[in-house]
């Protein structure tokens, strides 16, 4: 059976894609080996400081960003805020911590990214969970996590070889990655993080999507790859 493809677009820093993690684990709890997830960066908080004074200038600059987000996520499910989010060590970029997930997608393409103990992943992968265990860092914990040491620290306490990660980005490798997401980006028009894109870009999803409305996405997908026919999505 073909598996269908899912690109996830998305900045680290992005509450939206911190609160759409949920969908994700029961995307992959319901299809399973159906679906392959291909996890993207855009550089949405690339100059962070940069953007919060810019357009939070006039409502509050770094105070009123924060109060923002915890109305925002007030009546979200299992998605928690510290209280000085963006006020307490606010990150300059998430450009490093895509650096170093760009890295370690490298060593998982090579067969070489390895955890010490998966057993409390909640069925993600390597990858996925340093991810979440990032974005949990930022949104719950207020570290910075443009902050080489504090992406080490979140690594060392999953078992993985950090020096192997470094490798990656000193040789330019994961600078590369993260480029062709920026070229993939662009071809597929990517508004925004955080965006799934289906059918090699003929299908986009922006924003705070519904899980129904991504479920039936992914079911017409599959039964087009049974039958044949065009999609109707």
């Amino acid at each position: 059976m073909e598996k269908v493809t899912i690109e996830l677009f998305s900045d680290i820093l992005c509450i939206w894609a911190y609160g759409a993690q949920p969908r994700i684990d029961q995307l992959k709890s319901d299809y399973g080996s159906q679906i392959e997830l291909r996890y993207r960066f855009i550089p949405v908080f690339a100059a962070a400081h940069r953007r919060i004074e810019d357009q939070w200038q006039e409502k509050g600059g770094y105070a009123g960003f924060n109060s923002y987000l915890h109305e925002l996520v007030a009546s979200w499910d299992d998605i928690t805020l510290h209280p000085d989010v963006w006020q307490k060590d606010p990150p300059h970029s998430s450009t490093p911590s895509h650096l170093y997930v760009k890295g370690m997608q490298l060593l998982e393409q090579q067969g070489t990214l390895a955890a010490d103990d998966m057993s409390g992943f909640n069925g993600r992968t390597v990858v996925e969970e340093f991810l979440w265990r990032v974005r949990c860092a930022f949104f719950r914990n207020a570290h910075d996590i443009s902050s080489i040491e504090i992406l080490d620290n979140i690594a060392q306490e999953m078992g993985i070889a950090c020096a192997a990660v470094h490798r990656m980005i000193d040789s330019g490798a994961a600078h590369a990655a993260l480029h062709l997401d920026s070229e993939v980006r662009d071809r597929y028009l990517v508004p925004g993080s955080p965006t799934l894109v289906f059918n090699e870009g003929r299908q986009r999803l922006y924003g705070n999507v519904g899980y129904r409305i991504i479920d039936v996405n992914i079911r017409e997908l599959l039964r087009d790859n049974q039958t044949g026919e065009a999609s109707w999505c």
